[in-house]
């Protein structure tokens, strides 16, 4: 049976998260709170607004004050109806792990309701707004937490946010020889399904094709 963290250790750790983070970088906006999920466990975790200016300089500290080392996606949405002050926005989901850098061959079991302090896992969500313009873009966190690298490439890529200081940055999804500007998730491109029975292939003869065929997606 597996084992997992009390809502106690869970709430000390966001709680503990959320004063450090208030007391380092409130004065300079940003805005840290605890969050909750709906479903599952039903856990708190850490939630940051933070200024494009300073995405770099709190990574730093969620590192390597928190203990945060783990970058599982970077996403980033356009909304070209928003305010002047929110045009797009990129959303970082990071984590706080006790497992670190195991050694090959070993075993490394930790009985989670004895966890403390920095060894409690936490959840944190990054929010970064950026202006409503033809250039979005937020400094790359690439050097922080590696697995930034292909996230962020995937970000560009699908939405066009460019990550000042990433590091051999190139298109992963879409062609390499892809139009310069053409991101496909942002809002301006209108993407149908091409007309290509091929494409709905099925068990009665490759005639079908979805009801909404046509449909702008």
């Amino acid at each position: 049976m597996g084992m997992k963290i009390t809502t106690e250790q869970n709430s000390e750790a966001v709680s503990d998260s959320v004063n450090f983070v208030t007391s380092k970088f409130g004065d300079i906006g940003v805005i840290a709170e605890a969050g909750k999920h709906n479903n599952g466990h039903g856990y708190e975790y850490l939630k940051l607004t933070v200024p494009s200016e300073h995405i770099l300089t709190v990574s730093k500290s969620l590192k390597f004050d928190l203990g945060v080392n783990y970058c599982s996606m970077v996403t980033g949405t356009h909304y070209p109806d928003g305010p002047a002050e929110k045009g797009w926005e990129v959303a970082y989901h990071l984590a706080r792990m006790p497992v670190v850098n195991p050694v090959p061959n070993t075993d490394i079991v930790h009985n989670a309701e004895s966890l403390s302090g920095h060894d409690i896992p936490l959840e944190v969500e990054v929010i970064v707004d950026l202006p409503n313009n033809d250039d979005p873009r937020v400094p790359s966190v690439q050097s922080v937490w590696v697995g930034a690298d292909w996230n962020e490439k995937e970000t560009w890529d699908l939405v066009g946010i460019k990550f000042d200081g990433h590091e051999n940055m190139f298109r992963v999804l879409n062609p390499h020889d892809s139009p310069d500007g053409f991101h496909p998730l942002q809002k301006q491109h209108k993407i149908r399904y091409h007309d290509f029975n091929e494409m709905y292939d099925d068990a009665q003869g490759f005639v079908r094709k979805p009801a909404d065929e046509g449909r702008v997606k």
